[in-house]
């Protein structure tokens, strides 16, 4: 069981851990409520090898978003605002179909909890299984954005972020990644730590930022100041961008882009991105 006491210190700021790119790759693809391989594969291509027919069987969008008709966010949302004490907000990912029958890949994740106490949201996470290298930065990252958001729908305080897992383990093949990573040492959960959301509800936002991760993904040309969106998000939209330019190799625009940055905790995922995309030139 782990346990952040502030969710906002998601990312990892070390050198070989420290990405953000494939971390919003995923938190998009929830939130565009998508099933499509290639979206995703995009940030993290080995999502391939568990398609079947271009799909993700067990994908967190659809699950959270539209399971069987139900929008379960949106349900825990209501149940929460009429009732703050509730123990029912659970959102469920793991389905009884999903082990009934041998899916090449079913969800990690069995599902998510959302508990106000003393007006703070704080939220738990049960997995059956979790890669502690590769996937579980991923989970922390998502799991916590969408309860900042859900926190900041319901007007209350970010709680503490609870995460168990059954089967917490670490693959052969990245045990050498692992011990470097871990001899790089501690990060501050105070400094290294995201900004806040804006206050109030942030779907309006959200909903612009879906559409324009999924312009950038196309290759098509955004213009994130007509997006009018606050500095928090507008942050998040050039770092799509930012990671468009490195698959491009165009580090000239990479480095335009980060003077328009409003918040320097990014810097760091900024320049490993130049460094990438010099290294694959256009």
């Amino acid at each position: 069981m782990l346990r952040l006491t502030n969710p906002r210190a998601r990312l990892s700021h070390t050198d070989k851990k420290g990405k953000i790119f494939s971390g919003l790759g995923e938190l998009f693809w929830y939130l565009a409520k998508s099933d499509d391989v290639e979206q995703i594969a995009y940030y993290i291509k080995d999502y391939r090898d568990d398609a079947v027919d271009g799909r993700i069987n067990g994908a967190y969008g659809p699950r959270i978003f539209a399971m069987r008709g139900h929008d379960q966010f949106a349900n825990i949302t209501a149940l929460l605002a009429e009732r703050g004490s509730s123990r029912k907000a659970v959102i469920q990912l793991l389905n009884a179909e999903d082990v009934a029958s041998r899916q090449k890949e079913i969800p990690c994740t069995c599902d998510l909890q959302f508990m106000i106490r003393r007006e703070r949201l704080h939220m738990v996470t049960h997995m059956r299984s979790n890669d502690a290298f590769r996937g579980l930065p991923h989970d922390v990252f998502a799991f916590t954005m969408l309860q900042e958001v859900l926190a900041r729908r319901l007007r209350v305080e970010l709680g503490e972020y609870i995460h168990m897992v059954g089967s917490l383990h670490l693959y052969e093949e990245d045990e050498e990644n692992a011990r470097q990573y871990a001899a790089e040492g501690w990060q501050s959960t105070l400094t290294a730590a995201m900004p806040p959301m804006p206050e109030g509800d942030q779907q309006t936002d959200v909903d612009k930022l879906v559409t324009t991760e999924a312009r950038i993904r196309e290759g098509k040309k955004v213009d994130i100041e007509a997006l009018r969106l606050p500095q928090y998000w507008a942050d998040l939209a050039r770092l799509l961008q930012i990671f468009r330019h490195q698959k491009d190799g165009q580090d000239s625009a990479i480095e335009s882009i980060e003077k328009e940055m409003s918040n320097r905790i990014y810097d760091a995922y900024i320049s490993k991105a130049a460094q990438r995309s010099k290294a694959n030139p256009a």
